[in-house]
């Protein structure tokens, strides 16, 4: 049944997120819409993002005190608080078992519980679009979204990244982002979360936008770009409606596919699904993906990949004690026990060393939490506190090395009172179908 309502009546509406898709889906459904009050955000996933306000300045004529944010756990009590009508759900990698459990708590306390998909909320560009998603974070995106931009570059176009927020601090001055040179990275006061995101791409020479106004994130950025490049975050869908959707799977785990939100709604759009880190992956891992992406989006062309592990250190890592550091979100809530310096050490037949007896305040609390978490070191650095207790971590940990694998330069950001070997990985296609392949048929190139 179709619903109608009086000017005057307004439902009241809860989103749930964490800094991200929630502030989007409300710039895209809610801000200044006369039917709906947004009574609150509740945050999840990253610490310390709860407890703030989402500005005034930011939230329009009918929010002139802001809209407080705050933590999920209460998310009951919030509801019968505000007389809510409506949760709306706006957070990504997470199982479908996990989504529907939080339907089953809004619908047990009284309210309805929704999902926003692409076609009410995506953005439209007057610049051809290439969006890169994922099935699950951590499966390979921004070492496939270098790949097409270097090939944009070499074709003598100028791409332009747009990546999903990070807004983790003023969300005023954070509203339009522009990084174009490292130095903008400390002009920003990027976490170490959105270093590991944008720093590959600003040293080689693509401008990175994020932030919290997407309208005015894209506008800006078409202004300067030939192509767009939708590098996105977690498994979340395009922000911006895409020309040419390339999804990454990852065999290594192989079936989350589809057992993730909102993974599976990428592997059913995907206009190429990208298998990737083939050389680090069993047969029966590739075979497994290479299934359920044919099961679930026949149309979609298979691209076979490596992801190839290289450093410019030339240390013998041979029976030395290493303690590997990796992206944070990937072996947090991507589930991930390793990642690429993990890879790399044990090809180097590096001894590695647990750091479970150094750990340092909430780095102590993230192994608490994620249980899986074994021999490596989420390289997490939320606040500045938080990169203070990774650095206390790594200098307190028994080693001869770190091996990093997070995707920035952790000397430009701890102090480490051990030489760090930084560990680089790039996206090789392999078979008859690439990347190049496809942009030059797609008239891309």
């Amino acid at each position: 049944m179709q619903e109608h309502f009086p000017i005057s009546f307004k439902k009241k509406i809860i989103i749930m997120g964490a800094a991200g898709r929630d502030f989007f889906d409300f710039y895209q459904m809610y801000k200044d819409n006369p039917y709906y009050e947004v009574v609150c955000f509740t945050a999840a996933q990253i610490p310390g993002i709860d407890g703030r306000k989402f500005p005034a300045k930011l939230a329009g004529k009918n929010y002139p005190n802001g809209i407080p944010i705050l933590p999920e756990e209460k998310l009951t009590e919030w509801i019968q608080k505000y007389h809510v009508d409506e949760v709306v759900f706006a957070y990504s990698d997470v199982s479908h078992e996990h989504v529907m459990h939080k339907a089953s708590q809004c619908l047990a306390a009284g309210t309805n519980f929704r999902l926003l998909g692409p076609h009410s909320t995506v953005l439209c560009s007057s610049k051809p679009v290439i969006a890169v998603c994922a099935v699950r974070t951590g499966s390979g995106k921004s070492q496939t979204t270098r790949k097409i931009a270097e090939l944009l570059k070499k074709a003598g176009k100028k791409p332009v990244v747009i990546r999903h927020p990070m807004p983790y601090g003023n969300l005023v001055k954070q509203e339009v982002q522009r990084y174009g040179k490292l130095s903008d990275l400390k002009k920003h006061k990027a976490t170490i979360e959105e270093r590991e995101e944008y720093e590959k791409h600003i040293r080689e020479g693509i401008v990175v936008y994020a932030g919290v106004n997407y309208e005015k994130i894209l506008r800006q950025a078409e202004k300067e770009a030939d192509v767009i490049l939708w590098d996105g975050g977690n498994n979340d869908f395009s922000f911006i409606q895409p020309n040419l959707l390339f999804v990454v799977v990852d065999p290594l785990r192989a079936g989350d596919e589809l057992h993730y939100h909102p993974g599976e709604t990428n592997l059913r759009m995907a206009d190429f699904i990208v298998v990737n880190k083939e050389n680090n992956a069993s047969r029966e891992q590739i075979q497994k993906v290479v299934h359920d992406s044919h099961a679930y989006n026949s149309r979609a062309k298979i691209i076979h990949a490596d992801s190839i592990l290289t450093t410019e250190s030339k240390v013998n890592l041979r029976g030395k004690r290493v303690v590997c550091v990796e992206d944070g979100p990937t072996v947090t809530h991507g589930g991930m026990p390793f990642g690429a310096g993990t890879v790399f050490a044990q090809q180097k037949h590096a001894s590695i060393v647990s750091p479970k007896p150094f750990l340092q305040g909430s780095i102590r609390k993230a192994f608490q939490k994620y249980t899986h978490l074994e021999n490596v070191v989420p390289a997490l650095g939320y606040s500045p506190e938080q990169v203070k207790e990774l650095e206390r971590t790594l200098n307190a940990c028994e080693c001869d090395y770190v091996v990093s694998g997070t995707p920035i330069n952790l000397n430009s950001v701890v102090k480490i009172n051990k030489p760090i070997v930084q560990v680089n990985y790039s996206l090789k296609e392999k078979g008859a179908l690439d990347l190049r392949t496809i942009l030059k048929k797609k008239g891309l190139l």
